[in-house]
């Protein structure tokens, strides 16, 4: 099944002719399915939140099933959000698109679409947060933060504000870099990081993108590595950073982008295949609190933008450097307690079957929809930050940025 994307005008004359020929409101709505009925005993507990949607236009909901909602009650997620003010507004808001979208404009190439939460305690990506949504085997899946993957059981259920999807899942809002690299066993880059004190810049700085090595990577130049001094490593890592631009797998194109060392990167797009400089994405779009990350399959030297291409078999090594017996900057650190497959999944082509991107990185409107009209309903008042390890029931990967 190939669906195609709906943008600007187009869309928006699609959503106000849904929305003419349908004269429920979203009360109404979640009231009269008997799949929503959690979602609508739990919004009754948020007026704020509630009476926001409610008004709004435009908008695009992607609604909890009951079994959704039930199994993160069990496991006791929702308890532990609902001791943390503002953490379930946060959520909720989370669940919710600024602009009306229907299954129809989802396709094979994934769009990273901002929501309404805005909250800097939670999000520093400007326009909003924002989730993956996709077509993977002939179904939607809209993915989070730790790749949490959910499905769209029921799509495009009307309503005079928008458009609600039933999901058989609860969203992730997206962690902060330290939680993100635990989580994805990117502990030499954590360490790194740590050791060169940049801890501040990458977890604050808004509308990054992270170009981050693996572990091996990192393993594989040890003996160039233990010959760093601070200042070296520092200006190494931040070549591997993007400011000012959120440049997810499908706003990738070829070009040279600059970094927040100052020097340049080429983004090599081929078949599929992403490099930046000679080293391949691996990993792509794990969301971020304030951007996303990119895992590379080796360390990039700065300056170094010889540009990969799909004929290499093996990791570059710019360094000529050999590898350690240990995985550097990993001393003391912590690992994550659980393992999420989709975090630590190599894949040599993750743009495979993306629409071709063009324009300069990070514009591309296949991978990253403008809103087909804008909402008028405001965000809601959140106060509280809550980690990853509440929205997996206690599951805790916590990195202290």
């Amino acid at each position: 099944m190939q669906f195609k994307y709906i943008f600007g005008a187009a869309a928006a004359a699609v959503a106000v002719r849904a929305q003419e020929a349908n004269s429920t409101n979203l009360t109404s709505l979640l009231a009269g399915n008997s799949e929503l009925s959690a979602l609508n005993t739990l919004l009754s507990a948020y007026p704020d939140v509630a009476g926001a949607l409610a008004n709004a236009t435009n908008i695009t909901i992607f609604a909890p099933s009951n079994i959704a909602l039930q199994s993160a009650n069990e496991s006791g997620a929702l308890t532990t959000l609902s001791q943390m003010g503002g953490a379930v507004q946060a959520l909720l808001q989370y669940h919710v698109l600024g602009s009306t979208i229907y299954a129809s404009g989802i396709s094979e190439t994934p769009a990273f679409a901002p929501t309404l939460l805005t909250n800097e305690t939670y999000t520093n990506v400007t326009g909003g947060q924002v989730v993956e949504a996709r077509v993977v085997d002939g179904g939607v899946s809209i993915i989070s933060g730790l790749k949490n993957n959910v499905t769209v059981t029921t799509p495009n259920l009307n309503f005079t504000g928008g458009v609600v999807h039933i999901i058989d899942g609860l969203l992730t809002i997206p962690p902060g870099v330290g939680e993100a690299l635990t989580a994805a066993n990117l502990t030499a880059l954590l360490g790194a990081v740590e050791a060169t004190n940049l801890t501040s810049a990458l977890s604050t700085t808004p509308d990054i993108t992270i170009f981050a090595p693996s572990n091996a990577a990192f393993q594989a130049i040890g003996s160039a590595v233990a010959n760093l001094t601070v200042e070296q490593a520092a200006a190494i890592l931040q070549y591997h950073v993007i400011n000012g631009t959120v440049a997810y797998s499908s706003t990738l194109t070829n070009g040279s982008v600059p970094t927040l060392g100052g020097g340049n990167v080429t983004i090599t797009v081929t078949d599929g295949e992403v490099f930046v400089n000679q080293a391949r994405v691996i990993n792509a779009d794990i969301l971020l609190a304030n951007g996303v990350l990119h895992v590379i399959d080796s360390v990039l030297k700065i300056n170094d933008t010889t540009a990969g291409n799909s004929t290499q078999t093996e990791p570059a090594n710019p360094y000529s450097a050999s590898a350690g017996t240990e995985v550097p900057y990993t001393s003391g650190l912590a690992s994550a307690t659980t393992t999420i497959a989709a975090l630590v999944t190599s894949n040599s082509a993750v743009a495979s079957g993306y629409v071709t991107p063009t324009g300069a990185v990070g514009v591309n409107s296949a991978g990253n929809p403008s809103a087909s009209s804008s909402s008028s309903a405001g965000a809601a008042a959140v106060t509280a930050g809550v980690g990853a390890a509440a929205l997996f029931g206690g599951a805790a990967f916590m990195a202290g940025w």
